[in-house]
């Protein structure tokens, strides 16, 4: 069966990844599986000791690095157990039975790519634990593994409350139609409000589209309120979303033209970095 794959890391950002792992799997009946990576520490290039100190003073210096480098492996091991045991603990108190967890000495996107076939989405922190509280910051891992997965990601800020509705950025494309499909199959939206939007890219065939997207899900139970917009693709969406308290946001990972530069370019990263709702990004 396929698994939620929640990534902790002990930031902020933890219990709102949490938290949206247990509202997702209250939705969709699927076990979570809480994960760790112990990501690998970045190389300090102990070669550059060799012009400042001696070959013996290098080999016993080089020596007292690898302990300490154990030591941190070992803390940081125990300490990716506890925040998974708390949240396994926190899942089970929500009521759910289904619940699992997993630390790997691996990076984050690794990780993920080794479980991709058993995901059903994965969610992760829209910042890591190295940026502290400051989350106009993104994980250095979020557009990676966007452009390496497929399957859903959900991006979560420092704080998750359960969406009443969510914004679909729709571009009349494959891919978008393809999220539509995934949005319909996936029962995590099933019951929410849906603002399905379109920026004109003034082609003759816009609103044609928008109305078939908006009569395909209105076909499959959702509440559909459609929305055909003007201007630039970033400033459209983000005064739509603003105006309408939209609080979940899902996009498609590719598109066209101008909006293939949005879904995975600088946009993209500017929405996320600029939004404190969670983001859904569909492939």
């Amino acid at each position: 069966m396929e698994k939620i794959f929640a990534c902790i890391d002990g930031s902020t950002i933890t219990s709102a990844v949490t938290e949206a792992a247990i509202w997702i799997a209250k939705r969709t009946s699927h076990p979570i599986r809480f994960l760790h990576a112990l990501e690998p520490p970045l190389q300090q290039g102990s070669d550059d000791l060799t012009a400042i100190i001696g070959l013996g003073s290098q080999t016993s210096l080089l020596e007292q690095l690898a302990k300490l480098e154990q030591e941190r492996n070992k803390v940081a091991s125990q300490h990716g157990h506890l925040l998974l045991e708390e949240a396994v603990k926190k899942a089970e108190h929500a009521g759910l039975t289904a619940v699992e967890k997993q630390q790997l000495s691996m990076s984050l996107v690794d990780a993920l790519l080794t479980h991709e076939d058993s995901a059903r989405v994965m969610i992760i922190g829209r910042a890591g634990k190295g940026h502290g509280d400051n989350f106009k910051m993104l994980g250095s891992h979020i557009e990676t593994l966007i452009r390496q997965v497929h399957t859903p990601v959900a991006i979560v800020p420092p704080q998750f409350h359960a969406p009443t509705n969510f914004m679909l950025a729709y571009d009349g494309s494959d891919s978008t139609d393809q999220a539509i499909s995934q949005i319909i199959k996936g029962g995590i939206l099933k019951g929410l409000g849906c603002h399905l939007v379109m920026v004109d890219k003034h082609d003759g065939h816009c609103q044609d589209k928008l109305d078939t997207a908006s009569a395909r899900l209105a076909e499959h139970g959702f509440n559909v309120r459609a929305r055909m917009l003007d201007g630039d693709v970033y400033e459209a969406l983000w005064r739509y979303k603003s105006d309408h308290a939209v609080d979940l946001m899902v996009m498609g990972a590719f598109g066209h033209s101008k909006w293939r530069q949005f879904f995975l370019g600088s946009t993209t990263l500017k929405m996320l970095e600029d939004s404190r709702i969670p983001l859904v990004v569909l492939r």
